[in-house]
């Protein structure tokens, strides 16, 4: 099982949860093809909305990434995205803030946020394990989903 952060806007996120998927980097293939079938995914969310809104700067949902394909989505105005069906974990909001000092990614790092700019990456285990701690995730092994 290998571990990741995505980065999405809040709104973004409801709307995937919603309907029970995540599309990554503005609904490019690749990013979801490279996460395996069980996989975690935390998100982090920088604003409420993808260019605008207030800030967020928190992790905002955890899923666990289901083996159906990646497949395309029509969302009119020519716009078909990438998307992959995930589970949603019950999970609640962590801010980043407290989380700093603790994440291998961020700690020491005065422009912590430079991390977030690729859109999508690896993590440890320990740092999945601090924020879905923070995030209320009661159980994060396999068996526990």
């Amino acid at each position: 099982m290998k571990y990741w952060i995505g980065v999405v806007s809040r709104d973004h996120i409801e709307v995937g949860r919603a309907g029970g998927f995540i599309q990554l980097c503005h609904g490019k293939e690749a990013p979801l093809r490279r996460i395996a079938a069980g996989d975690r995914i935390i998100f982090y969310s920088p604003r409420q909305s993808m260019n605008a809104g207030a800030p967020v700067q928190a992790f905002t949902a955890v899923c666990e990434m289901r083996p159906e394909p990646v497949y395309l989505a029509d969302m009119g105005n020519g716009f078909t995205p990438y998307r992959r069906n995930t589970r949603f974990l019950p999970s609640g909001i962590a801010p980043i803030a407290p989380l700093l000092n603790v994440l291998s990614f961020t700690r020491g790092q005065r422009n912590w946020g430079y991390a977030f700019r690729r859109g999508y990456f690896q993590i440890t285990p320990a740092d999945y394990e601090a924020i879905a701690a923070a995030m209320g995730v009661v159980k994060t092994d396999r068996a526990a989903a």
